[in-house]
């Protein structure tokens, strides 16, 4: 917290910190679900993608910003975060697809993004707070697999606006 902080601010932010969420039992299910986890954490907040029986097999590439391409093989109808989650693709999607943030922020190739139905008013909002936007730009979350999509690489942009740590690795969702 910086100096500007108030005093009741920088004492939560300090308890916030040093909590240890693991160390939480919930006998709930409905009391997991909503548990804040730290980035890293083993979280299970949404359920996958109801996929129908005919669902195609769509082949698609996540670019690393390093340039690391990591080739996955998605059933059409799931959202690209879901693929990510599912294929270890460090994406974050810290609201869990929930349009409450910007984390899942990918880059599409023009051709592949021209195919796709208009960002509603909501995940423009989103798009705003990402992080290097671009005229391509949209939330994975919001964006589901086709067969027109087939062979699409997903640009991952060099940072997000959501980190709770530096470096943090992603836990398998």
């Amino acid at each position: 917290c910086n100096p500007s902080c108030s005093p009741r601010l920088s004492s939560a932010l300090f308890h916030a910190k040093s909590f240890n969420y693991k160390s939480i039992s919930l006998q709930s299910p409905s009391l997991r679900s909503s548990v804040f986890s730290p980035i890293g954490a083993q979280r299970s907040f949404t359920q996958p993608t109801p996929l129908a029986a005919d669902a195609k097999d769509v082949h698609l590439t996540y670019v690393t910003p390093s340039g690391e391409k990591i080739a996955v093989v998605a059933k059409e109808g799931q959202s690209l975060l879901e693929i990510a989650h599912n294929n270890d693709v460090e994406l974050e999607g810290a609201c869990e697809g929930s349009l409450a943030c910007s984390t899942c922020h990918v880059i599409l190739p023009d051709k592949f993004y021209q195919m796709l139905p208009e960002p509603t008013d909501q995940e423009n909002d989103m798009l705003d707070l990402a992080f290097g936007l671009t005229h391509t730009s949209r939330l994975g979350c919001q964006v589901k697999a086709m067969p027109e999509l087939e062979g699409m690489e997903i640009q991952l942009p060099s940072a997000t606006r959501n980190m709770a740590v530096d470096g943090a690795k992603l836990g398998h969702h």
